[in-house]
């Protein structure tokens, strides 16, 4: 390790420590803090089930930078890039579309032999995986409706692929041996006010209760539901709302899912942890920057990431918080993009690590405002980008910024050769 490194950490350790804090014991903690990071932005959620579908749900994927992953073994090539790049052992959430097999089967008929390949790999790379079911880019989702449709032959087709994707989460925890988490999501909802609310939300209630009938080990296998404020063609009137799934979800001991993006603009995730945790079983984060409200950009180190991070750490909520990330963006290299969200969002636990939080917890118990801001403010611009390079180093990733040379390396080597190797082959 560059010796420059190391004496800048030490002067850092020094510092932290005049406050209590065990920078050696921080990054011990940090180490063990597994990210999910999404499939979906090697990609631009197509997914390898029904690749010429059109994406719908009131998602949106803008741009068209080369390289785009067209293969799970593609896509599985370009995590493992990422994810060398990227301090720590993680996890990857997959949507139910990206299917490793050349056997035709629908959404509702999928299993766990469907996803071997992406086992097999798991366990060669030491990472967990996490799932999700897709109710979107499908014929049977066209009208808007998924788990609420009135149609009930409908309604069953999706309440058993929500079904089939439990126990194939089920079989990824059992075999590598890591909880899965698999996080219900639908796009359901009208573009007009609709004259009933009741009745698609009683049906969605009822779905759901049929989904999650079977009892699955919790040491394999948790749920996740997901809410969301309004979606492109579901402005008016979203079936699955926050008061739904906060009441479904803690009524029935589901893990409730908060997108940084599913929330009014001016509502943050951050100020919900809290709240949400005296009365949850569990929180998953859907990490985003929803810059003009769920736009999905790549997730920055701003400050409501960083709020994020501090919450986590000051309320003890990582034992019961699954952290995982979702954003894609198309106009830049999608691997970079994956490196600098996920090394945002590690970053941001390391700041909440290293804030004074008893020394500000006591000055708050004493009522001294004043002490309280004057060590927030001044922690500012404490040394964490020395601690940072340190823990990078430590864990044999690139220091700083040098890790885009091997993203730009890799876009000449392998990204900027897709499809140009195909043509070639068909000629």
């Amino acid at each position: 390790m560059d010796q420059s490194i190391i004496a800048n950490y030490e002067a850092a350790k020094a510092l932290y420590a005049q406050h209590g804090i065990d920078v050696d014991a921080v990054l011990e903690k940090l180490s063990e803090i597994k990210i999910s990071m999404h499939c979906w932005q090697g990609d631009d959620v197509r997914g390898f089930l029904n690749k010429d579908q059109a994406l719908t749900g009131g998602i949106s994927v803008t741009g068209n930078y080369p390289g785009a992953a067209s293969t799970p073994a593609e896509l599985r090539s370009d995590l493992e890039k990422a994810f060398s790049l990227i301090p720590g052992k993680h996890k990857v959430n997959l949507h139910a579309i990206y299917v490793d097999t050349d056997e035709k089967v629908e959404l509702d008929a999928i299993e766990p032999k469907h996803f071997e390949k992406w086992v097999t790999w798991a366990k060669e790379q030491g990472l967990g995986l996490d799932f999700n079911p897709t109710c979107f880019s499908h014929e049977k989702s066209a009208d808007g409706l998924t788990l609420s449709h009135p149609d009930p032959a409908i309604r069953q087709f999706w309440i058993d692929h929500c079904k089939a994707s439990r126990k194939i989460s089920a079989y990824f925890g059992e075999q590598l041996g890591q909880t899965c988490v698999t996080n219900v999501w639908i796009p359901d909802g009208f573009k007009d006010s609709p004259v009933d609310r009741l009745a698609p939300r009683q049906r969605l209630k009822d779905a759901l209760d049929e989904v999650f009938a079977e009892e699955l080990n919790p040491a394999f296998h948790l749920d996740a539901v997901e809410s969301k404020l309004f979606g492109l063609g579901s402005e008016a009137y979203v079936v699955g709302s926050h008061e739904f799934y906060m009441g479904y979800g803690i009524a029935n001991n589901k893990l409730i899912c908060l997108d940084a993006g599913h929330f009014h603009p001016t509502e943050v995730i951050s100020n919900k942890l809290s709240a949400l945790s005296l009365f949850a079983d569990g929180i998953l984060l859907h990490v985003s920057r929803p810059m003009r409200w769920d736009s999905d950009h790549v997730v920055t180190l701003d400050d409501e990431l960083i709020d994020i991070g501090r919450e986590l750490v000051r309320g003890d909520l990582l034992g019961k918080t699954h952290i995982g990330l979702d954003f894609f963006d198309a106009s830049i290299n999608r691997v970079a993009a994956w490196v600098i969200g996920t090394r945002n969002t590690i970053k941001a636990l390391l700041r909440g690590f290293l804030d004074p939080v008893e020394e500000l917890r006591k000055a708050e118990l004493d009522f001294d405002f004043t002490t309280r801001l004057a060590l927030q403010e001044e922690f500012k611009s404490y040394p964490f980008g020395a601690v940072w390079d340190y823990y990078c180093a430590k864990q044999g990733v690139p220091v700083r910024e040098a890790w885009l040379a091997d993203v730009k390396a890799y876009e000449q080597d392998v990204l900027l050769k897709r499809g140009t190797e195909t043509a070639a082959a068909k000629n």
